[in-house]
């Protein structure tokens, strides 16, 4: 039986925008992997890791666009974001800052 499901055009063209961004990166960070986390009613967020440790996000109406953007674009895909994947990412003084927020640098009880 031949298989009848029906290609939404709106959903394929913004699966096509966001895997041209995620080339993008990729290839402004010297190759990218990347991992897809559902949001529920929100979609999917896309994180991306590029080889120089720098990172990013993209988010999806669904996840199913998220998963064919990713597939579009190459790039390697992890199932979750911990390990050796994890590892990958350089974090600096503001995202740490941000992390941390009031238990690292806020205001201290006189």
């Amino acid at each position: 039986m031949a298989d009848t499901q029906q290609v939404d055009p709106k959903a394929e063209r913004k699966a096509a925008r966001l895997a041209q961004q995620i080339s993008s990166f990729s290839k402004a960070h010297g190759g990218a992997e990347g991992q897809v986390a559902y949001l529920g009613e929100r979609g999917a967020r896309i994180v991306l890791v590029g080889e120089d440790g720098n990172w990013g996000d993209l988010v999806a109406p669904t996840y199913e666009i998220a998963e064919k953007a990713v597939e579009k674009s190459g790039i390697t895909r992890h199932e979750s974001f911990d390990g050796d994947f994890a590892a990958k990412v350089k974090t600096g003084r503001y995202e740490w800052s941000r992390m941390a927020g009031i238990q690292v640098g806020g205001p201290k009880n006189s």
